[in-house]
């Protein structure tokens, strides 16, 4: 594996980020949440992708994709390893998102360029990521009240956004993936986020990619979603 080269695709990719708003629709009409996962100790990556209808947040469509993993673990680089299957769930979709949100990192990357900003670039479309842990960068633990914020900072630039989504939960952590300012990027979030540590999107991709009850029971009762 050419790290070299792949470190050399990053930066080059990460400069054609875009770190504004530059919506497709305001508000939008479908928003988007994928969530990628490995089975068969990591033999094949499962991307899920969902569509909620905006602003009622209603599941309305959603589609899971299964390929071998085409690259080994390396950190720092994984989104090389995720856009592959996310691409093949994207390719299913009968519409296409007006925003979307990927459960990942975005900008707040070493070389600037998650798997939220990397999908972003190949979809182009303004996309948002919502991770769970933090890669790079430091911060102030927010406070414990729920909408507690902190920046995420890292060599004087601001990364993204410690959002505190949930009593008793650990923070997110939210920035821009493309097209989409941070600000925008976390006022989408918390206008998404009802009661749940995950904003809908990523709760409902990552509840279809594991099979969770809630989706279990949506699906028999709205046989019509797929």
């Amino acid at each position: 594996m050419d790290l070299t080269s792949l470190r050399a695709q990053q930066l080059k990719l990460a400069s054609s980020v875009i770190r504004d708003d530059r919506f497709i629709s305001d508000p939008p009409d479908l928003i988007g949440g994928a969530d990628v996962g490995f089975e068969q100790g990591g033999e094949v990556t499962r991307a899920a992708m969902v569509l909620l209808k905006y602003p009622t947040l209603e599941l309305v469509e959603y589609q899971v994709a299964r390929i071998a993993t085409t690259m080994p673990y390396i950190p720092g680089f994984l989104s090389f390893r995720e856009t592959p299957a996310l691409m093949a769930a994207w390719q299913q979709l009968s519409h296409k998102p007006d925003l979307l949100f990927v459960d990942g990192h975005g900008i707040s990357h070493p070389r600037r360029l998650g798997v939220a900003s990397h999908f972003g670039l190949l979809v182009d479309v303004p996309t948002i990521g919502v991770a769970k842990k933090r890669l790079c960068g430091k911060y102030e633990l927010p406070s414990s009240e729920v909408g507690a914020l902190a920046p995420l900072m890292d060599k004087d630039e601001q990364l993204a956004w410690v959002w505190r989504s949930k009593a008793r939960c650990n923070p997110l952590f939210i920035s821009t993936g493309h097209r989409i300012s941070l600000e925008s990027a976390l006022g989408w979030v918390q206008r998404c986020t009802q009661g749940y540590r995950l904003p809908e999107p990523t709760r409902w991709a990552d509840a279809v990619a594991s099979g969770r009850p809630a989706f279990t029971r949506l699906a028999a009762k709205m046989p019509h979603i797929r």
